[in-house]
């Protein structure tokens, strides 16, 4: 039986704590750790659970089912499974996350010196999706591409921006912004929404899978544990990255007060600690980042809808680059207000489901827990979204007063107390009336 090597593990690993380290991963938690002063710590409790804590149990449910989303979702029926992976899928591919990656390479690294002009995205944009094409035709190839070349350089970067968080502070720590005083905790967990991870790692599982399989491993034993131990050497590896960052991010307010993203805090303290030589710095780590993480998207949306539409892999991945190409030049600040309320939707549903799939040996019919428990969160996490969209005008005062809305957590009260009935109905009514068949 194939088993893989000390050395394929490790590269495994580094492989996906590559793929989620992206553009959001970086710049999301150096403007938490300056916005939330002293509850830094509290913020980043929150910012762990839905940036590293759900990843991880993603990629370990979707490890038992074989890596794909498809068998993860299968209990609420083929439609729904089907739209709510689609979502998930072009919300972390083409839509949102993939563009995303080149805007922010782009405004970080290159826009410094040429100036945010069309053109000069463009030109970036055009280089940058034509290296993902290129990488992206050959997922075979990713544990030697990724694992072994690219993510060594990436985390190399990394550690040397996180000793110097923690050896080279900038300054004090100033005062948190008011959502920070009053809940530190929401506010952080909210944020972690930004990176996508979870619904990264829902993508990433079957990447992840492929990669093993690649070397020959095709025992679902072994394919399962493969793909937990690189789930937990990938969330180690993104904790540290994270404190480091809200570390960073926590002691700029002398160089970094008033600063509206993480990206001109990363950039006002790597120019600050590392001098000229600082802006370099940062753009190829954040091009590094960014490419890695662009490159398992499209690998694994190809993958996906090369299974449901009458497309090759290939033909797959050259749509997804170009159309990426396409969005990723209406430029950042777009970007991030169009995605912010359909995450805040879709995200909901998706962690329902996950952290169910943990408890089906509990039911007697898991679909029966599922489907109205994840369409009650996906009802109210809409809510969140159109409220946080500012659509909110014809909604009833009272949706406006819901437990922990304030928070933007909504859907998290309602979600309970219906996973508290459909499961009374399941374990009670269901059980009596099969006890009284049998």
């Amino acid at each position: 039986m194939k088993v893989l090597k000390g050395q394929d593990i490790l590269a495994l690993g580094f492989m996906t704590f590559a793929l989620f380290v992206g553009a959001g991963n970086i710049i999301f938690p150096p403007i938490v750790g300056l916005q939330s002063g002293p509850h830094v710590w509290m913020a980043a409790l929150g910012f762990l659970i839905t940036a590293v804590g759900l990843p991880v149990v993603t990629v370990v449910a979707l490890a038992k089912v074989g890596g794909g989303m498809d068998a993860l979702s299968s209990p609420i029926g083929k439609v729904a499974g089907g739209l709510l992976a689609a979502a998930a899928y072009l919300s972390v591919g083409p839509l949102f996350a993939t563009p995303r990656t080149a805007t922010v390479s782009f405004e970080v690294g290159v826009a410094p010196l040429t100036g945010e002009s069309p053109l000069a995205l463009f030109i970036y944009s055009l280089v940058y999706f034509a290296v993902v094409l290129a990488v992206s035709m050959y997922p075979g190839k990713l544990l030697d591409t990724v694992g072994r070349f690219l993510a060594p350089l990436k985390i190399i970067a990394l550690a040397a921006l996180a000793i110097a968080a923690f050896w080279l502070p900038a300054g004090t720590i100033g005062e948190a912004q008011p959502a920070y005083v009053a809940a530190p905790f929401s506010q952080g967990f909210i944020n972690g929404y930004l990176t996508m991870d979870t619904l990264g790692a829902l993508v990433f599982g079957i990447v992840i899978v492929n990669a093993i399989r690649s070397r020959g491993v095709d025992s679902p034993q072994l394919i399962t544990r493969y793909a937990i131990i690189a789930g937990l050497i990938a969330g180690v590896g993104l904790a540290l990255v994270y404190i480091s960052l809200f570390r960073l991010g926590a002691g700029s307010h002398d160089i970094a007060m008033g600063a509206t993203n993480g990206a001109a805090v990363l950039h006002a303290y790597v120019q600050h600690t590392f001098g000229s030589l600082g802006s370099g710095f940062l753009a190829v780590l954040i091009a590094l980042a960014c490419l890695v993480t662009a490159v398992g998207l499209t690998c694994a949306c190809a993958e996906y809808f090369s299974q449901i539409l009458p497309l090759s892999y290939r033909v797959l991945v050259v749509l997804l680059a170009v159309f990426s190409l396409v969005v990723s030049n209406l430029g950042l600040t777009k970007l991030i207000q169009f995605s912010i309320p359909v995450l805040t939707a879709i995200y909901p549903p998706c962690i329902v489901l996950v952290a169910l799939s943990f408890c089906k040996e509990l039911w007697n019919s898991q679909a029966r827990i599922l489907a109205p428990v994840m369409a009650v969160s996906l009802l109210f996490g809409v809510i969140d979204a159109l409220k946080g969209a500012g659509l909110d005008a014809w909604m009833p005062a009272w949706m406006a007063h819901l437990p922990l809305s304030e928070q933007g957590l909504a859907w998290l009260v309602p979600s309970v107390v219906v996973l508290a009935v459909a499961a009374f109905f399941d374990r009670v009514v269901l059980g009596k009336s099969r006890e009284a068949t049998a």
